[in-house]
């Protein structure tokens, strides 16, 4: 008698282990654990810098509020482009008017920049929706795959695209990501991340950009894609003097 006890007291725990397993693999939890190998609770805490296609973007944090900068030169001024509570432009520390879609269109590259930039903490922002794919192998590595979209509700202009990420399963981190996207006539990306390092505590990579040969693809199969040479090499995306204090 006790020894069926046991035995069903096993399965039990052998069901419950199983159950446990199968929650634990979600979108959600991916997520999660990849901000936590990249920089976790310094994300909202450290102020940086890093220069990116000849202009310098700052990252400073005040009284838990995010003020983003753009600095870069312009013939003989220097313009510094600020994301705050509203945009605002200033040339040679004036500030200077600037017309509601400029100043969205502005507002919205800064934006992009940090998105990517502080990849993947941007994924747990109160817009974001997210759907485990499954698990996928790229390269003999295997990945878990999340479907990424927007809700109107501040999502911003962009809230109708589409993003994938592919989180390697033994690192947690995203090593490849790709989205489809609707303004400027819209198209695909597909990034594939390199020269990982990480500065005062926090995972920066940079990218090599690749778009479909085909634009009739379904970004669902991009990853395919990849694999089977359908994607070629558009740009790379890198970061330089990097500061995180």
């Amino acid at each position: 008698m006790i020894k069926k006890s046991m035995f069903f007291l096993l399965l039990i725990a052998f069901a419950a282990c199983k159950n446990e397993k199968k929650v634990a693999i979600s979108a959600q939890s991916i997520v999660d654990n990849a901000i936590a190998v990249s920089g976790d609770s310094l994300y909202k805490t450290k102020k940086m810098s890093f220069d990116f296609r000849n202009k310098k973007y700052v990252l400073l944090q005040e009284n838990g509020k995010r003020i983003m900068k753009r600095i870069f030169k312009q013939d003989s001024t220097i313009v510094t482009d600020v994301k705050a509570a509203k945009f605002t432009r200033l040339v040679n520390d004036s500030v200077v008017a600037v017309a509601d879609s400029t100043a969205r269109k502005y507002d919205n590259a800064i934006n992009s920049v940090f998105y990517f930039a502080l990849l993947p903490y941007g994924l747990n922002d109160a817009a974001v929706k997210k759907e485990y794919l499954g698990e996928v192998t790229i390269k003999s590595k295997q990945y878990y795959k999340v479907k990424v979209t927007f809700s109107e509700a501040n999502g911003g202009d962009d809230f109708e695209d589409t993003y994938l990420y592919w989180f390697n399963k033994e690192t947690a981190k995203p090593d490849y990501l790709a989205y489809k996207f609707f303004v400027n006539d819209g198209g695909m990306r597909f990034r594939v991340a390199y020269n990982e390092r990480y500065v005062n505590g926090i995972r920066f990579v940079d990218y090599e950009n690749y778009k479909p040969k085909s634009e009739s693809m379904n970004i669902l199969e991009i990853d395919k894609m990849f694999q089977n040479n359908e994607l070629e090499l558009l740009s790379k995306i890198e970061l330089d003097n990097i500061i995180v204090y």
